[in-house]
């Protein structure tokens, strides 16, 4: 019994080989056709030296090429590494050079950033290029384009066996002010997150084959992630799909009008969605009533908040669709799910039931009393990552014994009511998450205080009806004339990506630290809440922290 991902992929490809397995536009791929694809790719990456257990960087938005890149480099045995493409060249080659990247599959749109940073890594020995329709450099020296890599190798199937202790890594932003590598054994993470233990009812799958069986018996369902692949949820969530032999759609850029157009055009059944950050700005296509969105029957939302009231304007306007809020983080898998019909009562925050392996843990390290209002720490046992790669120091913080047993804790806080239910009340470091995507003050406090202008900064979070939260910033300046908006956003944007950016600035007389130096963000918090913003910049066009796919 091999639970690893490329072989589960395979099963699906086996039992339904002329079934659509992709669609973007009026491109369609089908089952055998993305097998032999990432067969071939599979075997150019061997050819460039590419071994077990190596690191593939994939570095592209949401495509088929993307798709098959993954598959191809699971079959080769070798990680992939999802590689944010916002990140500026600082950003690329810490990541690079942290995950020891032999080879990088990349859209032809980011070859630029790569160009830059490739001469400097010594790990890196070839690169594969996507094109993307743009024009400029083809990428570093030796790389060979994406269609030029197929046509050259064999679409056969023709690889060793693989194991179940296979690595899958997602690297993800923190509280280190770096991406975090987490590493898990792929069948524990197809476990947790790729449906080989039932969501709802807590079963285990038994036989290797079954979700493959069981899928391709039944009529087809068709799935929309628009979150980017750069996120380990819209991966799930496609390699769910391809276990079950459903079909993906996949669409490079996110628009809320043109979400619907999707949505209507492929029969979208399942749409994936980050909370407030996608559903607000599709708000408006469905309100309108254009659309047919008689397929749609469940609207999944995860790793950012999905306002209440937001939810329910969605209901009223689609009364036979399911609205979930999943809840777990790269550093435990999947830990518990919350349903919403229009008849559901909506209350403050997600409200979800956990499975068996979680539960919420007080400062003592004991579960929290159900109905007494204690907030504690959600904590994953069972079936949880390996650690971090490359760092003990943060995999000792993160994944903790308590009581003989090893817990995933990565910092939720959350409540737990008298039914067993878990309201969930975020995460309790300092990070920020703005639309889906984790900011670290720290990072974006470096980048600020590089201006020469800016004595000290603090970084934190405020509500924003987009994004969930926005970046901000309370500044304490040197003498001189103070920067203007548009002179500071460009200068940390050489530092950091733009959504890490600050939408507003406050100024202050004195940044306030402890005795230590420690930052005071509560108190930083509270000058943004006290009055209008020194400097602000608009959320539009290419300033805004899209949460594009």
């Amino acid at each position: 019994m091999a639970l690893n991902i490329a072989d589960l992929i395979e099963h699906a490809v086996d039992k339904t080989p002329e079934r659509v397995a992709l669609e973007s536009g009026d491109r369609v791929v089908t089952y055998a056709e993305l097998d032999a694809q990432a067969n071939r790719l599979a075997h150019h990456l061997i050819a460039q030296g590419v071994e077990p257990g190596d690191r593939v960087g994939l570095y592209s938005r949401n495509t088929i090429e993307s798709v098959v890149s993954m598959f191809a480099i699971f079959k080769a045995r070798a990680v992939m590494v999802n590689i944010n493409y916002r990140y500026v060249e600082r950003e690329l080659d810490y990541l690079l050079r942290d995950s020891n990247a032999r080879v990088v599959i990349f859209e032809r749109r980011y070859a630029d950033k790569l160009s830059a940073v490739a001469p400097d890594l010594p790990d890196l020995i070839g690169s594969v290029m996507v094109e993307d329709g743009t024009d400029g450099p083809l990428g570093p020296e030796g790389v060979v384009r994406y269609e030029d890599a197929l046509a050259a190798q064999s679409p056969e199937r023709d690889f060793g066996e693989r194991s179940g202790d296979d690595i899958y890594i997602v690297y993800t932003g923190g509280t280190t002010g770096h991406p975090k590598g987490v590493m898990w054994r792929q069948e524990d993470v197809w476990r947790v997150l790729g449906g080989g233990i039932n969501f709802l009812t807590g079963e285990w799958v038994a036989d290797e084959w079954e979700m493959s069986e069981v899928g391709g018996e039944n009529p087809q369902m068709t799935r929309y992630p628009i979150p980017p692949f750069i996120h380990g949820g819209s991966q799930w969530a496609v390699l769910q799909s391809l276990f079950t032999c459903g079909k993906s759609v996949v669409y490079p850029e996110f628009d809320g009008e043109f979400a619907w157009e999707v949505i209507e055009r492929h029969k979208v059944n399942v749409l994936f969605i980050v909370g407030d950050a996608m559903a607000r700005p599709m708000l408006d296509g469905l309100i309108s009533g254009k659309y047919d969105t008689s397929s749609l029957y469940a609207i999944a939302s995860s790793a950012a908040l999905f306002s209440p009231s937001l939810k329910k304007q969605y209901l009223e306007h689609l009364p036979n669709t399911m609205i979930t809020d999943s809840i777990g983080a790269s550093e435990t898998g999947f830990s518990g799910i919350g349903m919403v019909t229009k008849d559901t009562e909506l209350g403050s925050g997600p409200r979800v039931k956990i499975d068996e392996s979680t539960q919420v843990l007080n400062e003592e390290g004991k579960p929290v009393v159900p109905g007494s209002g204690e907030v504690g720490m959600l904590a994953r046992s069972g079936l949880i990552p390996i650690g971090y790669h490359n760092d003990p120091v943060k995999t000792a913080e993160t994944f903790q014994v308590i009581d003989g047993v090893r817990y995933s804790i990565p910092g939720d806080y959350a409540t737990v009511d008298e039914d067993g239910t878990v309201t969930m009340l975020g995460r309790g470091s300092v990070s920020i998450n703005t639309g889906g995507e984790k900011v670290y003050p720290e990072e974006v406090e470096g980048a600020l205080k590089s201006h020469a202008q800016i004595y000290d900064a603090l970084v934190v979070g405020i509500p924003d009806d987009r994004m969930g939260t926005a970046v901000a910033a309370v500044v304490e300046l040197r003498e001189g004339t103070p920067p203007t908006a548009a002179e500071l956003d460009s200068h940390v944007r050489e530092h950091i990506a733009g959504y890490k950016v600050p939408r507003a600035v406050w100024f202050v007389d004195q940044i306030k630290r402890s005795p230590a130096g420690k930052p005071d963000y509560r108190w930083a918090a509270a000058q943004t809440e006290e009055r209008q913003p020194d400097l602000s910049r608009p959320v539009s066009g290419a300033q805004a922290p899209e949460p594009t796919a």
